[in-house]
């Protein structure tokens, strides 16, 4: 316990010191089992979430980890909406025109835009999603890491998602770099109508996410640093835009 206590107060006292971020009312819990790092609780956003998980490794002793922790859903949404909200998200957006979208339903496989048969076709491509217990979970297949990485992005913008298990297999295989990070959250921060991209710059290195540049509002600068944790793969976030009214 004593050990396990160390370690949450390690990750804890960094968050404090990296994060503007609050966790009043969210307890934590940090464990060893079997070899493992077990990290549980709720966390009331994907920035949150990610943080934690990121610190918790690199005070964890190289530990595996085993992550338990979720977002709280505020308002709750049922499986079968957040399904359908997420399902109607990616089939309405320009670069997913050429997926199959489908969803898994008890076990079922239900098809929510265009047929199987598209699946295999050149520039298609195919994304299955399954929710349980505000889990989401992506599988399939799509074309590109961009492709990947804004799915998983428009899962966490539909809200109500505990957290998000990105499986999409990539064909043909692409190998990641800073470069794709960056051009990739360029678009999603073009894509989000709560931030101005315009007045904001983005540096990728190693894929750690340096964000600059300047917005309006408090709100604004916490919205475009939640949508650079909301990426797949990053190594970590730091917000300096800077807010003048």
């Amino acid at each position: 316990m004593q050990r396990s206590d160390t370690v949450l107060r390690q990750v804890m006292a960094a968050f404090e010191r990296e994060s503007h971020l609050k966790l009043h009312n969210h307890p934590i819990h940090i464990g060893f089992d079997d070899g493992a790092l077990i990290v549980a609780g709720e966390v009331p956003d994907v920035a949150s979430r990610k943080h934690l998980l990121q610190l918790a490794r690199i005070h964890g002793e190289d530990k595996r980890l085993v992550d338990q922790l979720r977002v709280t859903a505020n308002p709750p949404v049922a499986d079968g909406e957040l399904r359908i909200r997420i399902g109607e998200r990616l089939a309405q957006a320009v670069d997913f025109r050429n997926c199959v979208i489908c969803a898994r339903v008890k076990g079922q496989l239900e098809v929510l835009r265009g047929t199987m048969d598209e699946a295999g076709n050149d520039g298609s491509g195919v994304i299955e999603i399954t929710v349980e217990d505000g889990v989401v979970t992506l599988t399939g297949q799509v074309i590109s890491l961009s492709h990947r990485r804004l799915a998983s992005v428009i899962a966490w913008w539909v809200g109500g998602c505990r957290d998000v298990a990105n499986l999409l297999e990539l064909v043909p295989a692409e190998a990641d770099g800073d470069d794709e990070m960056s051009e990739i959250l360029h678009l999603v921060l073009e894509t989000d109508p709560r931030v101005r991209a315009g007045q904001i710059t983005v540096n990728v290195k190693n894929h750690r996410i340096t964000l600059a540049g300047w917005v309006a509002t408090e709100a604004e600068k916490r919205q475009a640093e939640q949508d650079a944790w909301c990426m797949d793969g990053s190594g970590g976030v730091v917000n300096r835009i800077q807010v003048r009214a």
